[in-house]
């Protein structure tokens, strides 16, 4: 093992973990006409609710995609209340189940200095799936939270959960996100925080 002085261990932080200045939140497809036929979609609309105010809280980047909205609707009011205003970029659309095809969004994520994309959304083994294993592709660190994506069935959310995970994405929550990105409890955002992981 390598020595360290005690300076270098506090200002150490692993790569593997996400910050809020390298980090965006991606809403997936969370759309009208989807939303109500997934299990659980309550819980998960909650969730990722919850993960948009932490987000919010500590500065962090979100975005958003739609999915054929002309036929699929836009995003459920109550998540795209918490996206509003998107300042960094407006919801982007697609028709390709990827994310991939959002190219521009992808550009500005890259050149703003993201390098890791937390996942939410709709649905786990499609739309999350393939654009989870394009992102990482093109580079970006991928995090899905488990708890905030959902499928019509359990066997398609859990496959999804799988695949993605045995590819190289890490799966996560959001309560283990946002404190992830808060990082100490001298964060400003903190109190916000605590009181979002216990409601």
């Amino acid at each position: 093992m390598k020595s360290h002085d005690d300076a270098s261990f506090s200002s150490f932080r692993s790569p593997l973990l996400m910050n809020g200045d390298d980090t965006a939140i991606l809403v997936i497809d969370a759309q009208e006409k989807l939303m109500p036929l997934i299990q659980n979609h309550g819980q998960i609309q909650r969730n990722i609710i919850k993960l948009l105010q932490g987000a919010k809280a500590l500065g962090v980047t979100c975005v958003a995609t739609e999915q054929y909205p002309r036929g699929l609707g836009t995003t459920v009011e109550p998540i795209r209340n918490e996206l509003e205003p998107l300042e960094f970029s407006p919801i982007a659309e697609k028709t390709m189940f990827s994310c991939r095809q959002c190219k521009e969004l992808l550009t500005k994520l890259a050149n703003s200095g993201v390098q890791n994309l937390l996942l939410c959304g709709i649905e786990t083994h499609i739309c999350i799936a393939q654009s989870a294993l394009d992102l990482m592709s093109l580079g970006f660190r991928t995090y899905i939270c488990a708890d905030a994506i959902g499928s019509r069935n359990e066997l398609d959310h859990q496959l999804g959960i799988n695949r993605m995970e045995s590819s190289g994405a890490v799966i996560t929550s959001v309560e283990a996100a946002i404190f992830e990105l808060c990082m100490d409890s001298k964060n400003q955002a903190f109190k916000t925080i605590s009181k979002l992981a216990q409601s």
